[in-house]
């Protein structure tokens, strides 16, 4: 539960802002300004322009938007880095919670693609699967404090950027550089459900030819619906060294520790009608804290043990998820020669972890006795069991580029190396007492369902060539990257390995026994080709042709299928394969800046979720894939910012739109039945969705913003079923910054900030999880959220 009440959130925050216009009469502070560098274009300024060039993407031959550094640190304290994305054209994110830090949680949409078909890379460092199993989702390892930027190629990323997942798409995380001063940054905020986060960060200043930083952020939240809490520990490191000349190295390390309750997925029926077991209904439904088993509706089955009624598995202490990720990175940055540059970057990641969900007396029974008759040892079960499913693996690699200016070329080779493995197992425990509040007896051993291990071999490379013709008025990009990936898989698939069906009625037999599974995805001319055509310093023409292939999203759950009729693996799915084709134009004037571009994206073979149920749970989902044909999509993107002279610097305005019309272009064929999904939207993506707000600066000390973002209906199933859509929505969110100059002491920078999200409390499905037919499931958007956060530093 909030720990404040809707209403009382409301009149601080009027209160707050109330002072803050009182405020204006009082005398400024003085504020220091950022230092820039002489050569960047900021054309249009203000407390939140940064490096407006920057934020469109000037002289880049596609599309790319960026995410300041202002507008980083003017978000709620502690959002997450995907959350961040929803702030720029072509990006449609929706989250659950108002940080978005639950991973479950979280969904993206750009043109045709979503989370999965998109590239991440941190300090030069690609991510990987964006998977919550065994992927390394990008939020893990950034901190907004600590990011320069967030630079987002919407349609095609440079052929350069390594990553095996994207079909087009690649967003770059970079961080700040080590301060050339000694000091000590401290942040500290509080907010709504108990919210409570420390971010601190100790920076050595220049020691030598070293300087570098340490920061440490602590959040802990209760959940806005259900009992449970998210209890998050991030570190981060890095080393900078200046070698002499262009010369450089950097060390970077990054350390994630999260400890989360899950919340439930919501029919669209749950949502509207009725109560849970907890007596919530609506948005509010969420997993409930353990109660006796003489409480109404919780009663033993016939014949059962104490704890044996279906309704424990609603209960929160048996649905939490727990990582422990650490990423290190380094890169070293070598100039040769006037115009020629070497770089490469090594990293390894470690990767671990568990999750855990409860399995119904009734379900644990039936796989108990199946499994105990083929010969498996095990425990009988207790009552509700610990559904145990560990993560974990490594993630080492490789980039090296080198960058020769030549005349009229600008010539870029490279190459990636990177190999990832990861490991799974799903089982069922007892608890000590089969109380799902109890401590796990992982000595007792109900059944068994996976245990495997998988690798991914990756190799890239590229070669690129920029020309610059007519005094660098014209530019054209040729490139070409070529894309290897073998992927291995061995162990227990899922039951049928285990035990399976005998010749008679009812009997079970051993199963197959662990299998080894193996294929391959090669590419060898990936090409992409661009111009950029300058009419004066302030505007740009630019148009750009990519294609793309990617590593089949989910292939370790496509490869965890165990048939019953013979131990061969499924049929391994065809890559997806991209085409991406944008044009638009770029402007930086004296009171604006904007970007417009149209885009035409197709791809083949697209491999698409399908969530049901998990047996013995009421409201886990688990996912499989599947190739379901082509998709295309067609649209505009604009993102721009206007800062009229009239008002003297008091105000600004700014508004990112999107139109995006993304479709199936075949149905989908099954053996029981064919969906009619031709024509039909892909779901979960909204034609439109526009994004824009007002800034003001009414003192040197003083900048408050409230925005609103619309985003339209979409739907939740493949062929579009009657009643499957979500109507569209608009929500809203305001901060207010106080301070940014002001000095007490020894401490600089003093600054408050004051954060509410949802402000007029939408109450309305947002995250969807899509069907092929009938209906989804779903994520309510989140309730109004307040947050403050003061900061200094010394």
């Amino acid at each position: 539960m909030p720990s404040i009440s809707s209403v009382r959130r409301v009149s601080r925050a009027a209160l707050l802002l109330a002072c803050c216009a009182g405020a204006l009469s009082s005398a400024a502070w003085a504020q220091e300004a950022a230092p820039t560098d002489e050569n960047d274009s900021i054309t249009v300024t203000g407390r939140r322009i940064s490096q407006s060039a920057e934020a469109i993407g000037e002289d880049k031959v596609s599309n790319v938007v960026a995410v300041t550094r202002e507008a980083l640190l003017s978000a709620p304290s502690g959002i997450s880095g995907l959350k961040m994305l929803e702030q720029l054209p072509g990006f449609n994110v929706q989250t659950d919670g108002a940080l978005g830090l639950y991973e479950f949680g979280n969904s993206v949409q750009t043109r045709a693609f979503n989370l999965d078909q998109i590239g991440f890379v941190v300090d030069g460092i690609p991510t990987g699967r964006s998977d919550a199993f065994g992927g390394s989702p990008v939020f893990r390892y950034v901190d907004n404090e600590n990011l320069g930027v967030v630079e987002a190629a919407v349609g095609a990323g440079d052929v350069g950027l390594p990553s095996y997942s994207t079909l087009g798409p690649v967003v770059q995380y970079n961080s700040i550089k080590p301060q050339e001063e000694m000091g000590l940054f401290v942040s500290q905020s509080f907010g709504d459900f108990n919210m409570k986060r420390t971010f601190i960060r100790a920076s050595t200043g220049q020691v030598g030819p070293f300087r570098a930083y340490v920061s440490r952020t602590k959040l802990d939240t209760d959940l806005w619906r259900g009992d449970g809490t998210v209890d998050r520990e991030h570190w981060e490191g890095m080393l900078h060294a200046d070698l002499g000349g262009d010369s450089w190295a950097r060390f970077k390390f990054v350390s994630n520790k999260f400890n989360d309750f899950d919340s439930p997925s919501l029919s669209r029926s749950q949502y509207l009608t009725g109560t849970d077991v907890g007596g919530k209904s609506g948005r509010d439904r969420g997993y409930i804290s353990v109660v006796p088993n003489t409480t109404p509706g919780f009663a033993p089955v016939p014949g059962g043990p104490a704890y044996s009624n279906a309704n424990y598995a609603y209960t929160n202490t048996l649905a939490i998820n727990v990582r422990d990720d650490k990423l290190y990175g380094g890169t070293v940055h070598a100039g040769i020669a006037d115009g020629v540059w070497a770089e490469a970057t090594a990293y390894y990641e470690d990767k671990g972890g568990y999750g855990v969900s409860p399995d119904t007396y009734a379900n644990s029974l039936l796989q108990y006795q199946r499994q105990s008759a083929a010969g498996i040892a095990l425990f009988a079960p207790k009552g509700t069991q610990y559904g145990l499913s560990t993560v974990g693996g490594d993630r080492y690699g490789l980039t090296s580029k080198l960058h020769w200016e030549i005349g009229a070329h600008t010539l870029e080779v490279g190459l990636w190396g990177e190999v990832d493995t990861y490991n799974r197992t799903q089982a069922r425990y007892n608890t000590t007492d089969g109380s799902p509040a109890s401590a796990p007896n992982l000595d007792e051993l109900v059944y068994v369902r996976r245990d495997y291990q998988s690798q991914r071999n990756t190799t890239q490379a590229f070669l690129k060539d920029r020309v610059a013709l007519l005094d660098d008025r014209l530019i054209f990009d040729l490139g070409v990257k070529a894309l290897n990936i073998d992927y291995r898989y061995g162990g227990y698939r899922d039951f049928n390995d285990y035990y399976r069906a005998g010749a008679t009625a009812g009997s079970w037999v051993p199963g197959w026994g662990p299998q080894q599974l193996r294929t391959s995805y090669s590419d060898g001319f990936l090409p992409m080709a661009g111009v950029l055509y300058k009419f004066d310093n302030q505007s740009q023409f630019f148009a750009s042709y990519a294609e793309n292939m990617a590593l089949p999203k989910g292939l370790d759950d496509v490869f965890s299928v165990s048939l019953n009729s013979s131990p061969a693996g499924v049929p391994a799915p065809a890559p997806e394969r991209s085409q991406n084709f944008e044009a638009g134009v770029r402007t930086n004037q004296g009171e604006f800046y904007a970007s417009y571009a149209v885009y035409y994206t197709k791809f083949k073979n697209r491999i698409q979720s399908i969530g049901s149920i998990l047996p013995g749970t009421t409201n886990v989902i688990e996912t499989f894939y599947q190739n379901v044909g082509r998709v295309s999509a067609y649209g505009a993107e604009f993102s721009g910012t206007y800062k009229p002279r009239f008002l003297n610097g008091l105000a600004y305005f700014n508004l990112n739109a999107t139109y995006n019309i993304a479709k199936f272009k075949d149905d989908i064929v099954t053996a029981a039945t064919t969906y009619r999904t031709d024509g039909k939207y892909i779901p979960d993506s909204a034609k439109w969705i526009v994004n824009g707000g007002v800034t003001i600066e009414p003192a040197s000390w003083l900048v408050g913003n409230i925005s609103g973002k619309y985003t339209s209906r979409r739907w939740s199933t493949f062929d579009n079923s009657a009643g499957s859509s979500v109507k569209g929505f608009t929500v809203f969110s305001a901060y207010v910054d106080i301070g940014d100059g002001i000095t007490l002491g020894p401490v600089k920078g003093v600054k408050a900030r004051f954060n509410l999200d949802n402000i007029f409390d939408k109450d309305t499905l947002s995250y969807i999880s899509p069907a092929v037919t009938g209906d989804g499931n779903f994520r309510p958007l989140s309730p109004r959220t307040f947050q403050f956060t003061i900061s200094g530093e010394i």
